[in-house]
């Protein structure tokens, strides 16, 4: 498949996880991709990668305002107008909100909402301007239910997917699209490489790879669809626990202990 033939892709946290592979995808499918996050190095190893013509390095701080605006300038004189915008970075200090440092609040609430929302903001009216574009926020299950011990995470998860629900609303018949992808547990370095921090019940749902989180991307990409969840398992239960709260606190007790156990295995095999 060509559906991006051309086409230039903005992602950000595209040094790791779901972000890289996004990139690798994107390319595959003939797009150019600029690639956004802090780490210049991890930016310029799979820029080298994916080769000059395909991918371009941009360090980028999306807490920053003038980051942002600086990634979108270097994007357009690079390859011209932009076509995708993956907002994917994320950030996360995991514990209860009275033991989160301030600093740290304050970066998931710019990181994981701001910055998203900045860059939208920015992109926007190019992608009116030439009748087409496509708007992708990852976002998480954290997102459609609260999440103990990551009340700040889900806040701004919750609020990227309601952005990206209004927006999608704003947009239509516009040709620009907005949609939301909605992951649950996946196996990269965000969640493994501080798994003893992550709530038990987070490993109660199937962990998904990155590959198949940056395909449910592509796709929304491709074809505007307002949101995408995996699993479906998880959606269904996130969305069972939200409109029945009672139902959830009877769950919560038997996903823990099936979490505890999954997460055994899982730092076993670290």
């Amino acid at each position: 498949m060509r559906r991006f033939e051309g086409k230039t892709v903005v992602i950000t946290g595209a040094s790791a996880g779901i972000g890289e592979s996004c990139a690798r995808k994107f390319v595959g499918e003939g797009a150019r991709v600029v690639l956004a996050a802090r780490g210049a190095e991890g930016l310029q190893r799979l820029a080298d990668e994916l080769g000059v013509d395909s991918a371009h390095p941009v360090p980028t701080d999306i807490a920053d305002v003038h980051s942002c605006k600086r990634l979108l300038e270097k994007a357009k004189a690079r390859f011209g107008g932009i076509d995708v915008l993956v907002n994917n970075a994320g950030f996360n200090s995991r514990g209860p909100l009275k033991d989160v440092p301030v600093e740290d609040m304050l970066q998931i609430l710019h990181v994981n909402l701001r910055g998203p929302l900045l860059l939208t903001r920015l992109v926007l009216p190019d992608m009116l301007a030439q009748g087409s574009g496509s708007i992708v926020g990852v976002a998480s299950l954290a997102g459609r239910i609260p999440l103990a011990d990551e009340a700040t995470y889900s806040a701004t998860k919750f609020g990227l997917r309601v952005f990206s629900f209004a927006l999608a609303e704003e947009l239509e018949g516009t040709g620009v699209h907005a949609s939301v992808v909605s992951p649950g547990p996946v196996d990269t370095g965000f969640i493994m490489e501080s798994i003893d921090e992550i709530p038990d019940i987070v490993f109660s749902q199937p962990m998904s790879t990155a590959d198949e989180i940056a395909d449910l991307v592509l796709q929304s990409a491709a074809d505007g669809e307002r949101e995408r969840v995996k699993p479906a398992i998880g959606a269904r239960l996130a969305t069972l626990g939200y409109l029945l709260p009672g139902m959830r606190r009877v769950l919560k007790p038997r996903l823990e202990a099936k979490g505890r156990k999954e997460k055994a295995k899982y730092r076993a095999r670290a």
